[in-house]
């Protein structure tokens, strides 16, 4: 239902997934941990994917054999803690020594999850480089980041025959001078494909900002949670104006919500700062599915904008956000909300047809033609 194409599924056709533990595991780790917290590994005998091996590998092994097409996107929270400044995964800082070895780390990451039939299209440097108060978590600012990607990860890349798109900051969007900041860097420049945002501060137009600086580059959107129990009238609304439209007219190639499922308890998470209340788009309890708001916020876009449409331009109305897409098959895909606290008619005009249509309030619709 997730990842088919067949008529009651909702196509999902872009992931993210975190390199090593992210805050919704149990523990924090990485690929190459060491039992003595002094100790180092410069040549990463110690790495292995081994954890992944349980859960993480196999279920995307699933979803290729539904959707071999589907793209994944990966993030790390935190290098080895031996590579760290503070040596813990929670915070700290990737020590300069160590920055041509974390490449050599993302190298190996890449290499081996395409052993398994793992393709990763794009690589973020680093989740929420300016939030070192989760668990994993790092502090990387921009001069760093464009020093590590000009001088190591994107030669390391070159070297190896690598084609994973990197992609820079993965953060809030009330800091678009971070990326900007990066790709002004004139070594770091050519390795890099774009930049991802996330909004839990900020404005969506602060996309459009960046793109302007470097039109050349693509512009992401990667990260928004919902927080448990959620709430279809109140979420909905929200994500739909601000990012399933709104990150589209700014620019934005991809639009992912924060998780994809989740428990009734909405474990695991780690402690120190892991988030306890991420509801994933499904709860799944046993054989009991339940769809929550994200589910229906990707949908509307998922299931009729196929993955190689092209937004084209739509009357831009405060009353009511829109966006629209042409699809490779020549059809028109329109995505509109009705803002307002009462029920909106409206006619959609193309091509030199018109029809006739309405929204009750803060309702979301999906036309196709």
């Amino acid at each position: 239902e997730l990842f088919g194409s067949g008529q009651s599924d909702i196509r999902i056709s872009y992931l993210r997934l975190s390199v090593a533990a992210s805050d919704l595991n149990e523990f924090p780790f990485s690929y190459d941990d060491l039992e003595d917290s002094t100790g180092t590994d410069p040549d990463l005998e110690n790495f292995s994917l081994s954890y992944d091996t349980l859960d993480v590998i196999p279920v995307l092994q699933e979803i290729l054999k539904i959707n071999p097409d589907i793209k994944l996107m990966a993030s790390p929270w935190s290098p080895p803690a031996w590579m760290k400044d503070n040596k813990d995964t929670r915070g700290g800082s990737l020590l300069e020594e160590f920055e041509p070895i974390y490449a050599q780390y993302l190298v190996r990451y890449i290499q081996e999850m395409a052993d398994y039939g793992i393709k990763i299209d794009a690589l973020t440097i680093q989740n929420e480089p300016l939030h070192p108060g989760n668990n994993p978590s790092l502090l990387m600012l921009p001069d760093q980041q464009a020093r590590f990607i000009g001088m190591h990860l994107g030669p390391a890349f070159q070297e190896a025959g690598i084609d994973t798109k990197i992609v820079v900051y993965d953060h809030n969007a009330d800091r678009p001078d971070y990326p900007i900041t990066v790709m002004q860097d004139s070594i770091a420049y050519p390795f890099i494909d774009g930049s991802a945002f996330h909004l839990y501060g900020g404005t969506i137009d602060a996309l459009s900002e960046v793109h302007e600086a470097f039109p050349d580059k693509n512009i992401y959107f990667t990260e928004q949670w919902v927080g448990a129990p959620g709430n279809m009238e109140g979420d909905i609304p929200w994500h739909v104006k601000n990012l399933l439209i709104g990150a589209p007219l700014n620019w934005a190639k991809t639009v992912l919500e924060w998780n994809l499922s989740s428990n009734p308890s909405l474990t695991p998470h780690t402690d120190r700062g892991g988030c306890d209340r991420c509801l994933g788009a499904i709860t799944i309890d046993g054989d009991q599915v339940t769809r929550n708001p994200a589910y229906y916020i990707i949908a509307h876009g998922s299931k009729f904008v196929d993955p190689a449409s092209k937004r084209i331009a739509s009357t831009s109305l405060e009353e009511i956000p829109n966006v629209a897409f042409l699809t490779p098959e020549g059809k028109i895909v329109l995505i509109a909300h009705n803002d307002t606290d009462s029920t909106v008619d409206f006619e959609i005009e193309s091509q030199g047809m018109t029809f006739h249509s309405k929204l009750n309030s803060k309702a979301t619709g999906t036309w196709v033609w």
